[in-house]
């Protein structure tokens, strides 16, 4: 069993699939959509809500242009940094976020994108790191949060298995163990056939550690396929106005939908069940109604001896069992018995076989 704790909750194999509802940058840098976003979450039943720190300065040059489906989705005239900047939250609007997540009691949760942002959230008392994509290639970075020695959940898109491994390696050579994976396709939004979901279990067994999905898809269906293959922890992206003009608000889930996606992923969960094939009890309840008995297919006499071909089966499941045939071939009967009648022990004369 593989898991790992994230302030007070267990994380992964036989608990509850952990929900994170990703704010990101979908508060436009204003707090007060942050403070709105963060009640949106904990309305939907989100176990935690998550956002990203960073300075743009520090996250990209002022020559480098957007990705692609950034530049359709904002103004393809304005630079990345310049983009980036319109999204950042100030450390003080970051600390009313944390107070107003305490409030609610939902988690918190934050993308370092630098150790100046590593360093603000372990001050603040973060409980976990949510790494994103673009770290796994990144060891140096990685060894940084990893000495923090709180957990990590770091997303794989974009990476191969390589680059994986090395930046695993790079997080266990600090001595910390803590660490989940999520499988996601880095794009705005993704394509369910790029989705790859099947590598959830598979990086499970080549990596060891507990493993989920980052969703970027316009619809829920990755996410309940993801929770069917073992997923322990599904994120995706949350946004009071799925129209607004930035770069994930078109990957992501309105209120309402975010809402009908938690009760869905509830549902799967509690579908796949314990591995343990045995009757439920509702099924119990039934057992007699749908099951049937033995009885004979023709009228026959007392002493007439049985053979194989004079059984048939009929509901209900009240008298001898369709299993128990053998016992009857070759034994003779005790009393007249009329066709379509349920048979019993008390018909059948046991020290009449041959």
């Amino acid at each position: 069993m593989l898991d790992i704790t994230i302030s007070n909750r267990l994380v992964g194999d036989g608990h509850e699939v952990f929900i994170i509802a990703e704010a990101g940058v979908n508060h436009d840098g204003s707090l007060d959509k942050a403070l709105a976003l963060v009640d949106a979450a904990w309305d939907v039943g989100a176990d935690c809500v998550k956002f990203q720190t960073f300075k743009a300065e520090r996250v990209a040059t002022d020559k480098a242009v957007k990705a692609r489906y950034q530049r359709e989705l904002t103004d393809p005239a304005e630079s990345q940094v310049e983009m980036l900047r319109r999204l950042e939250l100030s450390d003080d609007d970051l600390k009313s976020v944390i107070d107003h997540c305490r409030a609610k009691g939902i988690l918190f949760l934050s993308t370092p994108y630098n150790r100046e942002d590593v360093d603000l959230l372990d001050r603040l008392g973060v409980a976990a790191y949510k790494l994103a994509s673009i770290s796994i290639a990144e060891p140096l970075f990685l060894s940084y949060v990893a000495k923090k020695g709180k957990p990590l959940i770091l997303s794989a898109g974009l990476a191969t298995l390589a680059e994986i491994d090395t930046g695993l390696r790079a997080i266990r050579e600090t001595g910390n163990q803590d660490i989940a994976l999520l499988q996601c396709t880095t794009n705005y939004p993704a394509d369910p056939a790029e989705a790859n979901l099947t590598t959830i279990p598979a990086m499970k067994k080549s990596f060891g550690v507990i493993t989920g999905y980052s969703d970027h898809t316009k619809s829920e269906s990755c996410c309940i396929a993801a929770t069917a293959l073992g997923a322990t922890i599904i994120e995706r992206h949350i946004t009071l106005d799925r129209s607004a003009e930035g770069p994930d608000h078109a990957a992501s889930s309105d209120p309402a939908q975010f809402k009908a996606l938690v009760a869905s992923i509830r549902e799967t969960e509690a579908a796949l069940g314990n591995g343990y094939k045995a009757p439920t009890a509702s099924e119990q309840t039934n057992l007699r109604e749908m099951r049937r008995s033995v009885v004979l297919r023709t009228d026959m006499k007392k002493g007439d001896r049985l053979s194989l071909d004079d059984f048939d089966f009929r509901r209900p499941g009240s008298g001898i069992r369709p299993d128990q045939v053998d016992l009857l071939a070759g034994v003779q009967l005790t009393c007249d018995v009329t066709a379509g009648v349920l048979l019993d022990w008390s018909m059948i004369d046991a020290s009449s076989r041959n």
